[in-house]
């Protein structure tokens, strides 16, 4: 089984749960997972989680990401972008490019966003896209989302391309929408990729048709990010022999804090601990009044080597 997270560009027409089929086809195992899901028509960066690196999905998906848009002014749909159907088109010849840039700039910061209808938000154990598909349209709670930096690549009205980095959870298509609406001609999304999350950028993601041939070629070790690797902020700690049988157990074991205070962990210090081979166990975290290491994750055991 392989282990470790590749990072696939989604085509247009996949969904994220489309990529995890094809993959588990072409590299033949099941444990597979997506990180965050993208629309059908919306493309990019999708890290993809294979074997025990799944256990790192909720870790990914908390991560923040990078999108281009295109915000299409003058036409509001039920989805929020151009697949759905159009409910309103207006007018934008009033519009200014001064006015267009000034309202895309004040949603930089935090704002309560309401999810869209369709959506995979769950009210009372449903899906809101589930709803929709029924016709219904039920109360939604705003949620607080950030968006950390947002500009302007172009600017052809009623056209405009945006990059926006942002919080776990927006919905770029409610942001268009609200842009939109704050202009008061409304809006929705055009067009819309994924160029980064976290580490992961777009032009290091592989398409799934890449994947299959560097898997026949034998070269998809070359794509593949190994589970340690993902914490490379972390400072290595190797189990000596007293404690690799608790580490690999998920036990906690002894700091015994050297001497120089320059070598010391930090109270709450998050480290990757490995054994006496050099193989990856698990992520740890130091707690210094009682000068151990208590397991946050585990990734392996002696019988998954």
């Amino acid at each position: 089984m392989i282990h470790g997270v590749i990072n696939v560009y989604k085509e247009k027409g996949f969904t994220s749960h489309d990529v995890v089929a094809r993959l588990r086809g072409i590299l033949k195992q099941k444990k597979i997972g997506h990180t965050g899901t993208l629309d059908p028509d919306a493309e990019g960066v999708l890290p993809v989680c294979l074997g025990k690196a799944t256990r790192l999905c909720d870790m990914l998906t908390d991560n923040d990401k990078t999108y281009e848009a295109v915000l299409l002014l003058g036409m509001e749909t039920d989805t929020q972008d151009t697949s759905g159907d159009i409910l309103r088109k207006r007018s934008t010849s009033h519009l200014t490019e001064e006015a267009v840039q000034e309202a895309v700039l004040r949603f930089t910061g935090e704002y309560a966003q309401i999810p869209p209808m369709y959506s995979a938000v769950k009210i009372g154990g449903r899906k809101l896209y589930e709803l929709a598909r029924e016709g219904k349209v039920v109360e939604r709670k705003a949620r607080k989302v950030r968006i950390h930096h947002i500009s302007i690549l172009d600017m052809q009205l009623p056209r405009v391309k945006m990059e926006i980095r942002c919080s776990k959870g927006t919905y770029i298509r409610t942001l268009c929408h609200d842009i939109g609406q704050s202009l008061g001609c409304g809006g929705c999304m055009e067009q819309l990729t994924r160029t980064q999350v976290g580490r992961f950028q777009i032009d290091g993601s592989i398409r799934l048709s890449e994947v299959e041939k560097m898997k026949d070629d034998g070269t998809l070790s070359d794509a593949i990010v190994p589970v340690d690797e993902m914490f490379p902020d972390y400072r290595k700690v190797v189990a000596d022999q007293e404690q690799e049988p608790l580490a690999y157990n998920g036990n906690a074991f002894p700091g015994r804090q050297a001497p120089k205070k320059a070598d010391c962990f930090e109270d709450g210090e998050n480290v990757r601990v490995y054994d006496r081979e050099g193989h990856f166990i698990a992520v740890y975290e130091y707690r210094m009044a009682e000068d151990k290491f208590k397991v946050k994750k585990m990734f392996f055991d002696r019988n998954s080597r």
